[in-house]
């Protein structure tokens, strides 16, 4: 049996954005905060680089808005740089007293002022990343999970797959939830409903994110009547482990700041024939350069070599890749590590204000769901982590303020399944899954054109038509769900790119190879 649930905040979504924002609210706020699958299992868990904030007398705000504008391509809204990084410090502080162990200088941490150790990644004029060894998003997830889990307030629902957003009297007021355990479809309502839902970099074939990045938030915003901006722009991460067992595993972009090689197959250094700035280029130079190479030689794959660091060195900055890498028979003390560029971050989304607020009164987003202007053409490294916890901190204060002045949700109906029948055609889930990510990655991938999108596009309105008439007549699965959102997204990421007509940051095609004068969001309205 459907059951029906009733908070005052209603949280979809458990990294870093979501459990960050439930925290933040008053401990009279009774919220709801909903996983996909168990918690610490999003992308915030296996984020290994770390985050960016000016923490060091050697650096400024100023430095930090000028490099991230820079990287993202003239398209980054400043007043939504500078918010974010203006914010930067204090956020570390609220993560510190929370109790996530930051790594410190090891000539600081017996001073009298503890520093932190802060690395340096492609884009970044200073060294101002903050870590936790190449852990840095598990440390901040399993803590802020701790505090999720002790605090009173919080209702923690695990395997629950949000189906669709409830809309009435001009606001959003819940969300129809599937209980993957049950089969059921539940409601739960609330005064305000937050997507803290990730990305949707699982449209691709290769990818560095979890199986739940599929766009759940976006689709679900996007049918609420939600505007979406800039999803043309697909983070590729230069270097994901190349091994047939190695499946997504991310080799972070701090080993490059520490001095590691990119190298052809036969040893030959190549960035430098890209960028000045060689291997701490921005990801999208890094990934198009990378890319340029292995078609052109016919590579599997390039190289990245950190060899020349010691042992000791190597296990206590990068434990987590040298143990991976160890696994599979590379020593990365003594060998370079096979590297190919793989799908990472989505930096469009659903379009919000400083508040995390959407068009449709009610919802917030916050994360990788939404598009605050921050990150532009292209995402600067080890901004996301930040992005969240300071957008997360205005959502809950936005939030706060508004339950006062608003009346609870009215009464909704419960999901009808009545009409649908379980399915024995599940092949065709598995089927249209393969399709969307192999023409998404051969048509809208790291290089485009015309032809390909228009190929793209033709494909996915095809499979949509498909995923339509099995939605209709079968009961919703966790494999339904996710393939019905993420082919929506794919179609709104290649018509947010065929509408471009330039090359810009991310989106590089070869028919208008150059930038236009002046730069501008692609927005697309429902």
């Amino acid at each position: 049996m459907a059951t029906r649930y009733q908070h005052d905040v209603l949280v979809i979504g458990s990294g870093a954005a979501g459990l960050s924002l439930a925290l933040r609210l008053p401990g009279n706020c009774r919220i709801a905060l909903l996983s996909k699958a168990d918690l610490n299992q999003g992308s915030t868990y296996w984020a290994q680089g770390g985050m960016a904030a000016v923490l060091h007398n050697r650096d400024t705000v100023d430095s930090h808005v000028a490099d991230t504008i820079a990287a993202g391509a003239g398209l980054c809204r400043r007043d939504a740089v500078e918010f974010t990084v203006r914010n930067s410090k204090r956020c570390v502080e609220w993560l510190v007293k929370q109790g996530v162990d930051f790594d410190l200088r090891e000539d600081g941490a017996s001073s009298k002022h503890r520093e932190f150790h802060l690395t340096m990644e492609g884009g970044h004029s200073h060294r101002r990343i903050i870590h936790a060894a190449d852990r840095t998003g598990r440390a901040i997830s399993e803590v802020l999970t701790e505090r999720a889990a002790a605090a009173e307030n919080i209702e923690i629902f695990t395997h629950r797959m949000a189906v669709d957003l409830i809309t009435a009297d001009g606001r959003c007021q819940g969300a129809y939830i599937l209980d993957q355990r049950s089969g059921h479809v539940d409601l739960f309502q609330a005064s305000a409903v937050v997507l803290a839902t990730g990305g949707a970099s699982k449209a691709y074939l290769y990818t560095s994110n979890p199986d739940g990045a599929s766009g759940d938030g976006i689709a679900m915003a996007w049918r609420a009547g939600c505007r979406v901006s800039n999803l043309e722009f697909n983070q590729f991460h230069p270097t994901c482990l190349y091994h047939p067992r190695a499946k997504s595993f991310l080799v972070t972009e701090a080993i490059r700041g520490e001095g590691g090689r990119l190298l052809l197959p036969d040893g030959e250094r190549f960035m430098q024939n890209f960028d000045e700035r060689g291997e701490l280029a921005p990801r999208d130079v890094v990934a198009r350069a990378i890319d340029h190479e292995m078609k052109r030689l016919g590579a599997d794959c390039v190289f990245l070599d950190i060899s020349h660091k010691s042992s000791d060195f190597l296990r206590s900055h990068f434990p987590t890749v040298m143990a991976r890498c160890e696994e599979l028979g590379i020593d990365i003390s003594s060998e370079p590590i096979p590297v190919v560029p793989a799908a990472h971050y989505t930096c469009g989304g659903i379009v919000v204000d400083s508040n995390s607020h959407t068009d449709v009164p009610g919802l917030y987003a916050v994360g990788e769901s939404s598009c605050t202007g921050l990150h532009g053409a292209n995402r600067m490294a080890s901004n996301s982590l930040l992005e969240c916890i300071v957008y997360a901190e205005s959502a809950a204060q936005h939030i706060t303020t508004a339950l006062d002045v608003t009346p609870p949700p009215s009464a909704a109906a419960l999901w009808d399944e009545s009409q649908v029948t379980d399915s024995d055609e599940d092949v065709v889930i598995s089927h249209n899954w393969d399709e969307l990510r192999r023409f998404m990655w051969d048509y809208v991938g790291i290089v485009r054109t015309n032809k390909r999108l228009e190929r793209a596009l033709h494909r996915v309105q095809l499979l949509q038509s498909e995923i339509a008439e099995y939605y209709g007549n079968y009961k919703v699965s966790n494999d339904l769900l996710e393939l019905r959102n993420l082919a929506m997204v794919a179609e709104l990421m290649i018509r947010c790119a065929i509408s471009r007509k330039e090359s810009r940051g991310l989106h590089y095609t070869l028919d208008y190879p150059q930038l236009l004068p002046t730069a501008k969001d692609t927005v697309l309205q429902p």
